[in-house]
């Protein structure tokens, strides 16, 4: 039987508005084939200028929509059950962390549930994210993969990556981005005591950074391009030691690795 919207969205956040407002804008999904669920009064107004519909009966949602995001946080999901009661939903999309997709399963009581898991950094909102996702529950489906794809496509790009590999994705992208900007804070008070203006150092730190990423894009390796940073600039070379001599890479692996050992405990829950 064909449902009524295309698109239920249960827990409304940054993630579920930024893919939401992705699929609109970009005219993937018309809005009114969008039903979001128990939207936060503060937040209704993006959804009326969206023209998304909003309804505080999350059973309605879940039943009928075709595919169903699920963003509340694992802790909540018990009561997610109770809210849509005998309504078992057969295509979910989770972009919460936390919960495995047999776990999401079993406390849906949606064993024959289909799951895709993904994960979406910062950067989605602007739509240069990076979303990594785990669709194998739907590879039997042409249309289905399809459909998970070109809506995560509206926010950024995609790595499609087994479950298993989710913690390490959002250790290096979601949490990554955090470190990056940490890092472009760094430059611009840098810059500052050197003399600039803050408004300078923020646009070159930014625009380094921003060339920077897109010049990894190209064939040569990261090593190489730092060797030619270096060679550009006589003085970058004794920047790069204090840095190495500072253990800059293992402190930046190191706040990699334990997000990621938080994710996996918490997956482990």
């Amino acid at each position: 039987m064909k449902k009524q919207f295309k698109l239920g969205v249960i827990g409304y956040n940054l993630i579920t508005q930024t893919i939401i407002k992705g699929a609109v804008l970009s005219d993937f999904l018309h809005e009114r084939k969008i039903v979001v669920g128990n939207c936060p009064e503060s937040s209704l107004k993006v959804l009326d200028e969206l023209g998304v519909l909003s309804v505080n009966d999350l059973k309605y949602v879940a039943e009928n929509s075709e595919y169903l995001i699920i963003g509340v946080k694992a802790q909540d999901f018990e009561n997610l059950a109770k809210s849509i009661g005998a309504v078992r939903p057969s295509k979910i999309i989770c972009v919460s962390d936390g919960l495995k997709k047999n776990d999401i399963k079993t406390l849906l009581s949606a064993s024959s549930a289909k799951v895709a898991r993904a994960l979406a950094n910062l950067p989605s909102a602007i739509g240069s994210g990076v979303v990594a996702v785990d669709m194998s529950d739907f590879n039997s489906s042409y249309d289905d993969i399809e459909f998970i794809s070109n809506l995560f496509d509206c926010i950024g790009t995609i790595v499609s990556v087994d479950e298993s590999k989710l913690s390490a994705v959002c250790g290096l992208s979601v949490n990554g981005v955090a470190y990056a900007l940490m890092f472009i804070d760094s430059l611009i008070d840098a810059g500052v005591k050197q003399g600039l203006k803050k408004s300078e150092a923020k646009m070159i730190a930014a625009q380094t950074l921003l060339g920077s990423a897109e010049m990894v894009s190209e064939e040569k390796s990261v090593s190489e391009l730092t060797v030619l940073a270096c060679k550009n600039s006589g003085t970058a070379l004794e920047g790069v030691k204090i840095l190495e001599d500072n253990k800059f890479m293992e402190i930046i692996g190191n706040a990699v690795e334990s997000g990621v050992k938080k994710l996996n405990e918490l997956d482990k829950k």
